[in-house]
């Protein structure tokens, strides 16, 4: 009678595990500007609007593999240094991404809000830290790959294409490309 109701419960411990992951995968886990303040050693310049059209929308839009969701794009600047939140769809669902660029390179990337089931882990250090440093070359890549991570290969592609995006932006509004 015991191993029948074990045998029975299984499929129960089954599910209540797997919704535990996708609920811990959700998550606000940074609000857009405490990243922009942290940015800024807390005290971030006012919001500028970078409008994305012309060539500059047809080269965000190689990148990212299709048209950009966003007419225009908030940012911040002080200096050579830019702090930019964008969002781009991992899976299904928008992930909202804050990167910090300075003097062209990045200096930091972070998941501030996964809105997925999965593939939740590229908002941690062990993977975020490859895009450390990382600038553009020739035809918009990054200067080194970015390691994926089995079962998150649509958030680690979503990432690599804001940082490649966030690059360009920079580039635009510190005086270089179209």
């Amino acid at each position: 009678m015991r191993f029948a109701r074990r045998i029975a419960l299984a499929p129960l411990l089954v599910l209540l595990l797997a919704a535990g992951e996708a609920a811990h995968a959700r998550g606000v886990y940074q609000e857009p500007a405490a990243f922009v303040a942290e940015a800024f050693g807390g005290e971030p310049p006012p919001p500028r609007v970078l409008w994305i059209t012309g060539a500059l929308r047809e080269r965000v839009s190689r990148i990212l593999g299709h048209p950009p969701r966003f007419l225009r794009v908030r940012y911040w600047l002080r200096g050579g240094r830019s702090a930019w939140v964008l969002e781009e769809i991992g899976k299904e669902q928008p992930i909202t991404i804050g990167v910090v660029v300075d003097g062209g390179r990045i200096e930091r990337i972070r998941v501030l809000i996964f809105r997925e089931s999965r593939g939740w882990e590229v908002r941690e250090r062990f993977f975020t830290r490859q895009f450390d440093g990382a600038v553009l070359r020739e035809g918009d890549r990054l200067d080194r790959p970015i390691d994926g991570i089995s079962g998150a290969t649509l958030s680690v592609r979503a990432l690599t294409r804001i940082a490649r995006v966030a690059l360009v932006l920079h580039e635009r509004v510190a005086g270089g490309g179209p």
